[in-house]
């Protein structure tokens, strides 16, 4: 039995022992990208894993402090319980507890082995799979939604309510779970490694190739798709209706959800594609292995975290009433502060 020396260790597709994937692969969504790679450890040294762990320590804290913002102010605030904002809300739960995953990801990776026993490790991967799968439903959702509201507006307004839109978000949460059903059954401490992956039954490599093509379609390229067909009807719309007297005023309010949705969707993408190309490179090209292919490895799945804590800030510069819920909850100035502001003399 070989034992991990390092953060990546690399099952081989057609050997006789278990067919798993490290958590670092695992804990996101085609937990079998190193398939196709040998049973040889790559080496990744002492100083890069002290850096790579700063380094989510850091993803981990924003992400958990934006979230857990955004989250806070649209429970708190009654204008901010609109039919978006409700799916941003869920966008900001998926995202928070994806990246509580993060630190046990990290300490694996520290360690070069899962100490925290088979029950959570099945916890920690449902979880996590589910949340990234929550979180693009998401994103699919709120653009079907604009499309709603700007090629539709009038005849959408009955679907186009808080109430509704609580009723389609615990529909995607209960979607999200049978979607992930492989990796509540299959997710294990494999003991090659002792690390928690996908451990698949015979034949190995056609349930791994299955799963990465599952995967990258349902939660990835098919709601893409989706996404990019309600911005194009969305494109064509505006196009038509530019012409009319006094259209672009009056839609302005929607022009600037639909900028701040349709940058959360861009930014999502470029943080997700990496990952999901090297997940079907890796199904037809033997990836060598060396530092760079882990370094690599590890930008694409730190890239992936580090989304779901660039979206609060997008939340923050795009939109007016984040901005100003996130300004009532930030410190205020002191009474004394308050007089001597009141002292000033007005500069004409």
């Amino acid at each position: 039995m070989m034992e991990p020396q390092n953060w990546y260790t690399f099952p081989e597709l057609n050997s006789s022992e278990t067919t798993a994937t490290p958590f670092l692969y695992s804990s996101h969504l085609p937990p079998s990208l190193s398939s196709n790679l040998s049973t040889q450890s790559i080496p990744f040294q002492g100083s890069s894993t002290v850096v790579t762990a700063i380094i989510s320590l850091t993803v981990f804290l924003f992400g958990m402090t934006g979230n857990t913002l955004a989250i806070y102010v649209v429970l708190r605030y009654a204008k901010m319980k609109t039919v978006t904002n409700i799916y941003i809300l869920n966008l900001a739960v998926a995202d928070e507890l994806y990246i509580i995953g993060l630190p046990f990801l990290t300490t694996q990776n520290v360690l070069s082995y899962w100490p925290f026993g088979s029950f959570l490790c099945r916890i920690v991967m449902t979880a996590d799979s589910m949340n990234q799968f929550t979180s693009i439903f998401c994103l699919t959702v709120m653009s079907m939604d604009r499309y709603l509201a700007v090629v539709h507006p009038i005849r959408s307004t009955k679907w186009r309510h808080p109430r509704v839109a609580k009723l389609v978000s615990a529909a995607m949460w209960a979607v999200s779970f049978v979607v992930v059903l492989p990796v509540v059954i299959f997710s294990d401490v494999q003991d090659t490694f002792n690390s928690c992956n996908m451990i698949w039954p015979e034949p190995k490599d056609v349930w791994s190739t299955a799963f990465i093509i599952y995967t990258s379609t349902v939660g990835f390229f098919g709601p893409l798709l989706i996404i990019c067909l309600c911005y194009l009807l969305i494109i064509v719309k505006v196009k038509s209706s530019g012409a009319r007297v006094g259209f672009a005023k009056r839609r302005r309010s929607e022009r600037k959800v639909t900028r701040m949705v349709v940058v959360i969707v861009v930014v999502f993408v470029l943080c997700w594609l990496p990952f999901f190309i090297i997940n079907m490179v890796n199904l037809v090209v033997i990836i060598p292995e060396s530092s760079s292919t882990a370094g690599i490895y590890f930008f694409a799945v730190i890239l992936s975290y580090a989304n779901s804590c660039a979206n609060p800030l997008l939340y923050g510069f795009l939109s007016d009433n984040f901005k100003q819920s996130f300004r009532k909850v930030g410190p205020k100035p002191s009474k004394s502060e308050t007089g001597r502001l009141q002292c000033v003399p007005a500069r004409r």
